[in-house]
């Protein structure tokens, strides 16, 4: 046996010598084995930190729930579009349907997917970009700019018009199915090509494969409503609202908002993404006329003084964070300081990497989208905690929303998208002008479509 590179008896020897001669390593092990790694590192004192006492707050209807979906970007997104709804007309609650969104994307993805299969006919199957294309063609993942694509294209309509269903709900058979669909429909363009048909011809091809993704999705969702009839009644019960709209129609009178004075701002630092530049990823979209995404990157006290400023003007913020780093899921607490990990095992894991070194080794990245619906300030001004409006239903956390605390903001939160005109002069023409570094495709800021 090499001592140098094999794992001896001695060397266990020595571990457990060192493990069982340290009191604290017994409790933690003790602990731990009884209730789980959080649980025993739970801080009281972190938790007690995080009442929901707010200087800022924006007053949202019941929450909503995702289910078992991974549609957490088309919910922040709703969430925002339904506060305007609610405040402008008076209302006690307002949903918009979930499920209707979820088919045009799904639609719009396979779209998307099949074109960069035509795109990409030359390059092996085998190589990293191709596999890449075939891992997970049409998953529920999102970004605010495809979200905005969709609504510009499509519209929204309320819950009732397109109401949920067992595969919008739990989206897995269903995005199996077309993901073998896919698979399928990809082999069948590539082998076209391989034996000398035109781009033309592969797309006349597509067009009927479409039709056939289209007939699979009415199938799971429901035909989505062309127009559909509406009545809104206020909180003191007054109609407000009478008529029968299309959802493009339905989403200039209800929202009403100027999406494209919406930007994504990230915070990532990367070697490769300096700060105060524009960048996009390499083959993500849904709406292929609409193009894919675009990014400018700021540190992050620039994303809390932009979502500052919005919430002081009384609307809520999307934002993507990577939730499940230092987070307490039952009570809803997104707080470094409510954890000591690092204490129970007795040497540096949640601290063995600072942000960028995270990112850069895979192991931190965005995974859920929610809205910032409060903030709570110091004397200086500064923000101390985040109120946070989940889509996981009323009984997670505490009535649907969490906290999130300003240290955590630093570390975890990578996107906020905020109107455009709380941006600097210069920061603006940096987002408007400059030409945007492309990254790649399984960079870690395109994963929350992922």
């Amino acid at each position: 046996m090499d001592n140098q590179i094999s794992v001896t008896p001695d060397d266990l020897a020595a571990s457990r010598d060192a493990f069982f001669a340290e009191r604290a390593n017994q409790i933690a092990k003790n602990a731990v084995t009884s209730s789980g790694i959080r649980a025993a590192a739970r801080t009281p004192e972190g938790v007690a930190a995080n009442a929901m006492i707010w200087d800022l707050e924006v007053k949202q209807g019941d929450r909503t729930n995702q289910e078992r979906s991974g549609r957490c970007w088309m919910f922040a997104s709703l969430n925002t579009f339904r506060y305007r709804t609610i405040k402008k007309y008076n209302l006690k609650t307002f949903e918009f349907s979930q499920a209707y969104p979820l088919f045009f994307d799904k639609l719009e993805k396979s779209n998307w997917f099949l074109e960069n299969i035509i795109d990409t006919v030359d390059e092996p199957l085998s190589g990293r970009l191709v596999a890449y294309l075939l891992t997970d063609p049409i998953g529920d993942g999102g970004q605010w700019d495809m979200f905005r694509s969709l609504v510009k294209k499509y519209g929204v309509v309320p819950k009732e018009a397109m109401p949920e269903t067992a595969c919008s709900c739990n989206t897995r058979e269903m995005d199996s199915y077309l993901t073998r669909y896919l698979r399928g429909a990809a082999k069948r363009l590539r082998e076209s090509h391989e034996a000398g048909n035109s781009a033309d011809e592969l797309r006349e091809m597509k067009k009927a494969m479409m039709d056939e993704v289209y007939r699979l999705l009415v199938t799971c969702l429901g035909e989505p409503p062309a127009s559909f009839d509406v009545r809104l009644r206020d909180k003191d019960d007054k109609l407000v609202l009478s008529g029968t709209f299309t959802p493009q129609e339905f989403f200039a009178e209800v929202v009403g908002m100027e999406l494209d004075d919406y930007v994504s701002l990230i915070s990532a630092p990367t070697a490769d993404k300096p700060f105060g530049h524009t960048y996009t990823v390499s083959r993500l979209g849904n709406v292929v006329e609409d193009g894919g995404v675009r990014y400018l990157n700021l540190e992050p006290e620039r994303l809390k003084e932009c979502a500052i400023a919005q919430l002081r003007d009384d609307l809520p913020v999307w934002f993507g964070c990577d939730v499940d780093q230092s987070y307490l899921r039952e009570e809803g607490i997104m707080d470094r300081a409510a954890l000591d990990v690092d204490a129970l095992f007795g040497f540096a894991v949640e601290s063995c990497m600072d942000k960028a070194e995270r990112l850069d080794y895979g192991e931190s990245l965005m995974t859920h989208a929610m809205v910032l619906e409060g903030v709570k300030l110091d004397a200086d001004g500064k923000p101390q905690l985040w109120k946070v409006e989940n889509s996981w239903g009323k009984d997670h956390g505490r009535d649907g929303f969490n906290t999130l605390s300003d240290p955590w903001f630093d570390e975890y939160v990578y996107q906020v998208v905020v109107d455009k005109k709380y941006l600097t002069d210069e920061e603006r023409a940096v987002y408007d002008t400059e030409e945007a570094t492309v990254l790649a495709p399984w960079d870690p800021m395109g994963s929350l479509a992922r």
